[in-house]
């Protein structure tokens, strides 16, 4: 694991946003995984900031909080992490591991409407995440690759998103640059 410190602080910065009900701030930290994580390419990093994604959107529909299962996904969840974060500490990264793939499978106990929309959720923020991993310049067959997705659902989302259009080599005018250079001499 990259970044084990960095994991730590996220991951404790994210049990209190979530307890906070802050799912723009769980949000927030997602995205600052997912720089290590293109850096990286650390499946444990990709992991969390999925994960972290996929509950700050789960904080935001909060008619699913009603539903039969949220309370026992949502204890599961807080548990996990709390687990997860002890685990890191003490440098445990099987029961790391574990505590993360707990809050996955999770899920599948659920029944009913609540479980399709979890897994749902989960799904959409895999490509969501790989997208960003291939904004930071990771192929699209690796970044799909590393995910278990297809490269055709990422392409699709790109193509959506408009990542794959942004024009990277931007650069100042002839008129700006000679300003630019007269300005230094």
């Amino acid at each position: 694991m990259q970044e084990k410190d960095n994991v730590v602080d996220v991951l404790e910065k994210a049990k209190v946003a979530i307890k906070e009900g802050n799912s723009m701030a769980v949000k927030d930290l997602s995205n600052r995984t997912i720089h290590s994580a293109s850096i990286y390419q650390d499946p444990d990093n990709i992991n969390i900031a999925v994960i972290l994604y996929s509950i700050s959107k789960l904080i935001e529909r909060t008619h699913y909080h009603e539903m039969p299962g949220w309370d026992k996904f949502e204890k599961t969840y807080a548990s996990a992490i709390d687990n997860s974060i002890i685990a890191l500490k003490k440098n445990d990264l099987p029961v790391y591991r574990d505590q993360i793939n707990r809050i996955r499978d999770c899920v599948k106990q659920i029944s009913g409407h609540l479980k399709t929309y979890i897994e749902e959720v989960f799904r959409k923020a895999e490509i969501n995440k790989a997208s960003r991993i291939y904004e930071h310049g990771i192929s699209l067959e690796a970044t799909a690759k590393i995910l278990g997705i297809t490269q055709w659902e990422l392409s699709q989302y790109v193509g959506q998103t408009g990542i794959a259009d942004v024009n990277l080599a931007y650069t100042k005018d002839i008129k700006q640059r000679l300003k630019d250079a007269e300005e230094i001499f």
